[in-house]
């Protein structure tokens, strides 16, 4: 395994992909009785060729305009197509069983990550054979999971990746106590049909999920109009029982992690390590929080060059 940390000054000195054009086309798929809205991500003027594609997913509460857009892009210019998507029960596609939405689902939402890596294999602008995903924050566990097993993916790459497990869980939410008043709630909400709150919030706001200010919150940054910005509480018992710093050993696939010591839980990134046995390039930048990592111009650009040598990279040369 590859470990390496890269500075600002190291950053500066090493090349990165020239600026890109990008052309779109908004695509809808199906799985488990529903439609996704997602969008193929391809070179200006592409000419028709199969390229190497990376399916790119986001952070808990997110829509496909969001940090998935910016690492699809990012990945175009350095010469993959890519390819976003709104999960079930968020954005534009179409809902959860009984009509539920904005219910973070991690059995759902890897369900709908494979539904994708079985689409964008049928597109002509993609070549079926190199086929790779890319999970940021909340996301990379489900990707993991997406993956694990898939022989239709080639390689996996995670940026400030939100994997967690039951220590870390109470280390988050308020020991095993708070955890538990959360899953009751969590369960309250279900059996109500569903309780909605605010995802996203100023600093301090009370009933609000994140009431962090920054990324959500920023209209400049990731509080776009098309983010729902919307919570379901019925959430928290899948949300907190799901655990994929235990799951390294379901994964075969060679894997790239970038994050840091300054962002959320790279615990979580050690712990999913101990179990993985494949070959895996991990890259610690320093002093990068969370929310950076989603659209900080300089972050996204180390992460993407990572990314993009690993999804390139022969087999073998990674251990």
């Amino acid at each position: 395994m590859k470990t390496f940390s890269l500075t600002t000054a190291a950053f500066l000195m090493a090349s990165t992909a020239a600026i890109a054009q990008v052309e779109t086309r908004t695509v809808t798929f199906e799985n488990e009785g529903a439609t996704l809205s997602g969008t193929l991500y391809l070179p200006e003027g592409h000419d028709g060729a199969a390229l190497p594609t990376i399916v790119v997913t986001g952070a808990w509460t997110s829509v496909e305009e969001q940090m998935p857009a910016t690492y699809a892009e990012a990945m175009v210019a350095r010469g993959y197509a890519a390819f976003t998507f709104d999960f079930r029960g968020w954005g534009k596609s179409g809902d959860l069983p009984q009509n539920v939405r904005f219910v973070e689902s991690p059995e759902a939402k890897t369900s709908d990550i494979r539904a994708a890596f079985d689409f964008v294999a049928t597109l002509p602008e993609v070549d079926p054979t190199q086929i790779n995903g890319l999970g940021i924050c909340a996301s990379a566990g489900y990707m993991v999971d997406a993956t694990a097993g898939n022989d239709r993916v080639n390689r996996i790459g995670l940026v400030a990746p939100w994997l967690q497990n039951e220590a870390l869980v109470n280390a988050v939410y308020g020991g095993e106590e708070g955890v538990q008043g959360l899953i009751d709630m969590g369960r309250a909400a279900e059996a109500a049909g569903g309780q909605i709150i605010p995802a996203a919030g100023p600093v301090g706001a009370e009933g609000v999920l994140m009431p962090l200010g920054g990324y959500y919150y920023e209209e400049d940054r990731g509080a776009i109009p098309a983010y729902d910005n919307q919570w379901n509480n019925a959430s928290w018992e899948g949300w907190l029982t799901y655990h994929p710093a235990d799951n390294g050993a379901r994964l075969t696939q060679p894997l790239a992690i970038v994050h840091s010591e300054a962002a959320a839980i790279p615990q979580g990134v050690r712990d999913f390590l101990s179990g993985y046995a494949g070959e895996a390039t991990v890259e610690w930048l320093e002093g990068v929080g969370q929310f950076d990592f989603y659209d900080g111009e300089e972050n996204v650009t180390r992460a993407a060059d990572t990314m993009a040598a690993h999804f390139a990279a022969i087999p073998g040369t990674e251990g």
